[in-house]
């Protein structure tokens, strides 16, 4: 548990460059302390003290305002940034190095005592705001974009955005070569709305070409039917001065 602890307290300097010390984290960071209450919660939870569990898990959620369930799956270096309002349901999965931020939800569809809610593999970041809902798997090496809702499976190498979340980048070999770093990096997420909007510029432009085409072969008709009835009028007369 103390190996744990201290890995707990080291994945917050690697990943939170305000932090300054270890006093600082173990008396000012809320994910940190809601991480401290789900270990002893999912501990107890799992020797069959299940109501002692949620009452353990109740008071992290009071002093923090994080809200883990004691039988969700949490796996090594997991970090909460900022935190206020995370839910993370009963029976969620958490691989290694998964990075979340304040606003979180990791919920689930179904009432029935099932599976129900996310699995969410090794190094994803979910930005702040984000909904994962049912029982839907997120790829190692994703993000969430915040404030995204996704409510189906997200392959690996992904990223998220919108409502209903969509897969709008593959990035595979610039995950694999940055996988050590765990940042959402918000300046550099797709924006749907704005590829909709240049893709519609793009159409218009083709359409006004092919107007144009269409413009100048038009001219080019008009021309012919001149010169063809140029050509009728010149031959009415001369049949009419053959005629006298």
């Amino acid at each position: 548990m103390f190996d744990v602890v201290k890995e707990d307290i080291q994945i917050v300097f690697d990943r939170d460059p305000a932090a300054r010390n270890v006093w600082e984290i173990l008396f000012t960071y809320p994910g940190f302390h809601a991480l401290f209450f789900y270990r002893l919660a999912h501990a107890t939870w799992i020797n069959g003290f299940k109501g002692l569990a949620r009452f353990v898990s109740n008071l992290g959620r009071f002093f923090t305002g994080i809200e883990i369930h004691p039988g969700a799956k949490i796996g090594r270096r997991f970090f909460v940034d900022h935190g206020m309002g995370v839910v993370i349901g009963e029976t969620t999965e958490i691989g290694d190095d998964v990075t979340i931020y304040q606003g979180v939800t990791l919920g689930g569809t179904s009432l029935r005592k099932e599976k129900r809610h996310p699995t969410v593999e090794d190094w994803v970041v979910i930005g702040a705001g984000a909904t994962v809902l049912g029982p839907v798997t997120i790829g190692h090496n994703s993000r969430i974009g915040s404030g995204s809702v996704v409510v189906s499976t997200v392959p690996p190498h992904s990223t998220v955005v919108g409502i209903p979340g969509r897969v709008v980048e593959g990035e595979a070999a610039r995950r694999d070569a940055h996988a050590h770093i765990i940042d959402l990096d918000h300046a550099r997420l797709p924006d749907p709305i704005a590829k909709a909007i240049g893709a519609l510029a793009d159409y218009m432009q083709k359409l006004e070409k092919r107007v144009d085409e269409l413009s100048d072969r038009q001219g080019g008709l008009e021309e012919q039917r001149a010169e063809q009835s140029e050509v009728i009028d010149k031959v009415k007369e001369l049949l009419k001065n053959s005629g006298t």
